[in-house]
């Protein structure tokens, strides 16, 4: 956890250094790169909104989020088609201001590993207006769009509340802990 700690706090002040603030949307197209989860706790210690999407999108689907959301910035892989279609929806996305790739360096986008590696560990939580209240925006989806284009889905910071129910009744979390579970 201190390692954890340790690269979301450079994450954070790498993203902060990119121009992500408070309510800035943020797309992340991650596949199951590792990367993802640091991304996202630094995005939400800023106060981003973060929006998890699939590598399969292709050019209008991607023009289509970045104006429905606004998105500022997109932290994508390398692996991926997906990153050229990034490139085409650029010119239609006016929203987009920051492309930040995972993998190997890309011209027109700001590396991931280079800049946090980079960035200082001294990570201070933004306090006053900066600061991150339960009803504040914190993850957007967007729905499959099977019966027509993708709707938004916005959850605040109190969605993962929702999970408690899942852990005791679905998961049979104890409260007591794995210590008292029979083998």
């Amino acid at each position: 956890f201190a390692d954890l700690k340790r690269l979301t706090d450079k994450a954070a002040n790498f993203f902060y250094s990119q121009g992500i603030r408070k309510g800035d949307m943020v797309m992340l197209i991650l596949k199951r790169h590792y990367e993802f989860w640091i991304s996202i706790l630094a995005l939400h210690k800023i106060g981003a909104v973060v929006i998890p999407a699939t590598h399969l999108l292709m050019k209008k689907d991607i023009v289509y989020r970045n104006n429905a959301a606004q998105v500022k910035a997109i932290v994508c892989t390398d692996k991926s088609e997906v990153i050229d279609h990034i490139d085409e929806s650029e010119p239609e996305s006016p929203s987009l201001k920051c492309k930040i790739v995972v993998g190997e360096d890309r011209p027109g986008w700001v590396n991931f590993t280079t800049g946090v590696e980079a960035a200082s560990e001294d990570w201070k939580r933004p306090a006053g207006k900066e600061a991150t209240k339960l009803q504040d925006p914190m993850l957007l989806y967007f729905t499959s769009g099977t019966t027509g284009m993708p709707k938004m889905v916005m959850h605040n910071y109190s969605y993962a509340l929702g999970h408690i129910p899942t852990a005791v009744y679905w998961h049979n979390v104890d409260p007591i802990g794995i210590s008292n579970q029979r083998v």
